[in-house]
């Protein structure tokens, strides 16, 4: 008996939607294309988010326990792909991650699980800390392992194909072939829409719940630095220094909603380099450690570039739903949409696909109910990192 293969398309091409794509093409009765304006071989921009972030594997999900979920079966798959002989293995270093906290968070519970997890003495707190814990994690390159997800989902016969795309009805009445040129065609039986901050604007979606959270960044060339920081301070201020394993650390950051400003800003530039420092003085060279306290002006000979990004927030958090829409000449189809990540995309990335593949499974084996309606699966109150 000959097994069916689902013509799927994947909308977006950042971190989830290459996840999620991955994901899904894996199972093999299905054939995905992945239809996105921007790609991760193209050059850095501000209108493709993960190219600019850390990303370290360090969960926000506190109480929210659906998170939690996304967060520790991503964490478990990363954990897996940095594995030493693991195809992925170079987009991953293996590091100590310390987490310093001058806010009123009082313990780490949702990240017990983290390999090596310990609460730090008060003797071993940095700056205007209170309290701090560490745990073994990794951190990505990230430009590599989008490539690397996009190159393994090609070697899988995936398909990829640049699209401005206008609304998603444009895909439904005969699949991709209006932007191929091919006369025949395969009639589409799901759509996932992994957005980002797309989502805001794409027709069919337009989901004004979606807002930037702006951030911005430093890219220094730091090969010894081994381990990350990351500093919480009272008034929200976020610090970072993420190591990555071709000897680059990027510092940060900043979280700003609604601000769709597109290039650094040389003032917080100035003020990332000075917080950065001041959390982890190691970043500058080692001799110029050896011979005197060192400044900010040590680390501007190490700069490789400086970054900014608009991080796909949305109020309510990740939109994990199904939703049935019409489609010419074959009733009802199933949209998924997996969007509104945050600065979680990376961290949520795995759990997000495996739950948008399990909505899509679900949704093509019962077909559409009688009266169409949204099946909400994993509303959120976290607005993201």
């Amino acid at each position: 008996m000959e097994v069916r293969v689902f013509e799927i398309i994947v909308i977006g091409a950042g971190v989830i939607g290459l996840t999620t794509a991955l994901k899904i093409q894996e199972q093999g009765t299905y054939r995905v294309t992945i239809v996105a304006e921007n790609f991760p071989t193209d050059p850095k921009s501000i209108r493709y988010t993960s190219h600019w972030a850390g990303a370290h594997h360090v969960s926000h999900a506190y109480n929210d326990q659906k998170q939690r979920k996304l967060d520790q079966d991503t964490f478990h798959a990363l954990w897996q792909l940095s594995g030493p002989g693991s195809a992925a293995e170079g987009c991953f270093l293996r590091h100590t991650q310390t987490e310093y906290h001058g806010d009123d968070l009082t313990d780490a519970e949702w990240l017990h699980y983290m390999p090596d997890f310990k609460y730090l003495d008060t003797n071993e707190l940095r700056g205007p800390a209170k309290m701090g814990f560490s745990f073994s994690t990794v951190t990505m390159n990230t430009p590599a392992y989008l490539n690397w997800l996009m190159s393994s989902f090609l070697a899988k016969n995936g398909t990829i194909l640049r699209v401005s795309l206008q609304h998603i009805s444009q895909l439904l009445e005969r699949g991709t072939s209006p932007y191929t040129g091919a006369h025949s065609y395969r009639a589409v039986d799901a759509i996932v829409v992994c957005a980002g901050l797309g989502a805001r604007n794409l027709g069919g979606v337009e989901d004004k719940d979606v807002y930037p959270i702006r951030g911005q960044t430093v890219l220094l060339r730091a090969p010894w630095i081994k381990f990350g920081r990351t500093m919480t301070e009272a008034d929200g201020t976020y610090t970072y220094t993420m190591p990555r394993s071709n000897g680059d650390v990027l510092c940060g950051g900043t979280r700003v909603p609604n601000d769709w400003y597109p290039i650094p800003r040389p003032e917080i530039t100035e003020d990332i380099l000075a917080r950065a420092l001041q959390l982890t003085p190691e970043l500058a060279p080692p001799q110029t450690r050896i011979d005197r306290e060192p400044t900010v002006e040590d680390l501007r000979p190490i700069i490789i570039e400086l970054g900014c990004g608009l991080r796909p927030g949305r109020k309510g958090g990740i939109r994990l739903e199904v939703e049935w829409v019409d489609a010419p000449a074959q009733g009802k189809v199933p949209v998924v949409y997996n969007y509104g990540h945050s600065g979680y995309g990376f961290l949520s990335s795995w759990g997000s696909a495996s739950k948008a593949l399990e909505l899509l499974e679900d949704a093509l084996a019962t077909g559409a109910p009688t009266n169409a309606d949204i099946c909400v699966e994993h509303p959120s109150g976290n607005l993201g990192n």
